[in-house]
């Protein structure tokens, strides 16, 4: 969905700012990894801090080394889901020879990564009222990189010259989140499980849309299905 970004190895600090030994990083990732399922099954409102250190493991005292309060976590959980949501993506799309082939790969490292962390959608929802900046924080930087994609695209001639890279870039974000609410989210099987993976039908289907919205135009704009 976006370009192919180079990922920097992730940075952690510790709540009074200072950079983590190994052992520190793992203990705030179980943190964030236990604030991701608490958050996720309980929501923002009923979740707390000892029930996050009590599904991490670590004692609640311990928490306060790497974080100051549960809306801390919560904030930092929201960077942590934005930051590997864009490395699946990217990382699904290296390789691939044009921008349509790139956006089909990217949609599917997003809806593999939403199969594999449905908080994602709950997370960034209760964003909304909990810490609205960083709801857009967590768009904003999904869209700057698919916007660069696209602005590079229409210079290599694969997309459509006439599109407007950020309007478009926002609209195909906006099909990708709602075809992985619909077929991710809220489907179940007999049993209540939700699927692993999105059909390879809907994916066609949602790639013919794509394909027609971003291909070149002829001058008789003659390249549509």
């Amino acid at each position: 969905m976006s370009t192919v970004e180079q990922f920097e190895p992730e940075t952690a600090f510790s709540a009074a700012g200072k950079p983590l030994t190994k052992r520190g990083e793992t203990t705030r990732r179980k943190l964030l990894e236990a604030a991701e399922e608490v958050f996720a099954r309980l929501g923002y409102h009923e979740a707390s801090i000892v029930k996050i250190t009590e599904r991490a493991g670590i004692g609640l005292g311990t928490f306060y080394l790497y974080f100051d309060s549960k809306q801390q976590i919560f904030e930092e959980l929201v960077v942590d889901l934005n930051r590997r949501v864009r490395h699946a993506m990217a990382e699904a799309m290296a390789g691939t020879d044009n921008r349509i082939d790139a956006e089909r790969a990217g949609f599917e490292g997003f809806f593999r990564f939403t199969a594999a962390h449905p908080a994602l959608y709950r997370v960034v929802r209760e964003a909304e009222f909990v810490s609205p900046e960083m709801l857009r924080l967590h768009y904003t930087r999904i869209v700057e990189g698919y916007e660069a994609g696209l602005r590079a695209a229409q210079a290599s001639g694969d997309v459509d010259t006439g599109l407007d890279p950020e309007v478009t870039a926002w609209a195909l974000m906006g099909a990708g989140e709602l075809i992985g609410m619909r077929f991710l989210l809220w489907e179940r099987d007999d049993e209540g499980r939700p699927p692993v993976a999105i059909p390879d039908e809907v994916i066609d289907g949602m790639m013919r849309f794509i394909r027609n919205a971003l291909a070149a135009r002829t001058e008789k704009g003659q390249d549509h299905e």
